[in-house]
């Protein structure tokens, strides 16, 4: 065995009919000896402990799941612990029931290969009803209406509101969060109402010439609005828009050389300015208002 130079090299295989020598042996993991290339399998030289890496699973008939035999234990000692411990006979409807068509009357099995989801319901069907007249689609679903946000928090002051026993056990700080949240929104949608409103209003005044009385604008304000052409004064802006209108744009009593001279109003207290500028200004410093859209 071996040469001069390598004096340790090849091994007997370890099979008495054999004691072949190998230039490359094969250890046994489970036996620790060494055989040639036809006797290294465990059934070619009947290994006493290859069973050990042996993985033997048996599918339960009761739950349909997988029990893996232990090596040197009973199988009834390890069926009987499956039994007792995670068999749950539930699972096997789950696991042997094959998915079909949904449509009635169809008996279609769901496979691989024959399966489409509808892009409208996220239905999965099989390939004769994958068009939604064929399967009765009810079609996608409608966004619900305001921002996601809002949504949220109203599903969420619906849980709140619903006496449960997961609300009793929930934190106090989201409980908290939840309160401010709506109280937010409300807050939000209320000025959000009313400046629309207000601005709706005063466009709509400033439009059509038409609005409040004079006496209860000019009582509310305590302003006068002087016209830049001919220095009459007026109680309201919509007074003075209706007089430029009348007089001098129609060239009723326009003097010549005029120019025609446009009057913007505050949506917030009806002062009329001629300058857009002045306007920004105005609201800025006098209303705590913003010039940005």
């Amino acid at each position: 065995m071996g040469t001069p130079e390598f004096p340790d090299l090849g091994r007997h295989c370890y099979v008495a009919e054999c004691q072949q020598i190998d230039f490359l042996p094969f250890t046994c993991d489970s036996c620790h000896q060494v055989f040639c290339l036809e006797h290294r399998s465990y059934i070619k030289h009947n290994c006493p402990n290859g069973d050990r890496n042996n993985v033997t699973v048996v599918i339960c008939p009761l739950c349909a799941k997988g029990v893996h035999l232990i090596p040197d234990e009973d199988p009834n000692i390890t069926w009987e612990r499956h039994v007792n411990t995670d068999c749950d006979p539930s699972n096997y409807e789950k696991a042997t029931k094959k998915k079909k068509c949904p449509v009635p009357g169809c008996k279609e099995v769901l496979t691989f290969s024959n399966t489409i989801k509808c892009r409208d319901c996220t239905v999965d069907h099989c390939l004769k009803h994958r068009f939604g007249p064929d399967h009765k689609c009810p079609g996608p679903k409608k966004p619900e209406a305001g921002f996601p946000f809002m949504g949220y928090l109203s599903r969420s002051r619906k849980e709140v509101s619903k006496p449960s026993h997961a609300s009793a056990t929930s934190s106090p700080k989201w409980g908290s969060f939840l309160t401010a949240a709506s109280s937010f929104r409300a807050s939000a949608e209320a000025s959000v109402a009313k400046l629309s409103s207000e601005l709706s209003q005063k466009w709509q005044m400033a439009k059509d010439g038409t609005g409040p009385s004079s006496s209860s604008s000019g009582s509310r304000s305590g302003q006068v609005e002087v016209c830049p052409q001919c220095g009459a004064k007026f109680p309201s802006v919509t007074t003075l828009v209706d007089h430029v209108k009348k007089v001098h744009e129609k060239g009723g009593n326009r003097a010549a050389g005029v120019k025609k001279v446009t009057i913007d109003a505050c949506p917030k207290c009806s002062k009329g300015f001629r300058d857009p500028v002045a306007l920004v200004e105005h609201v800025e410093r006098d209303h705590g208002g913003t010039s940005r859209a």
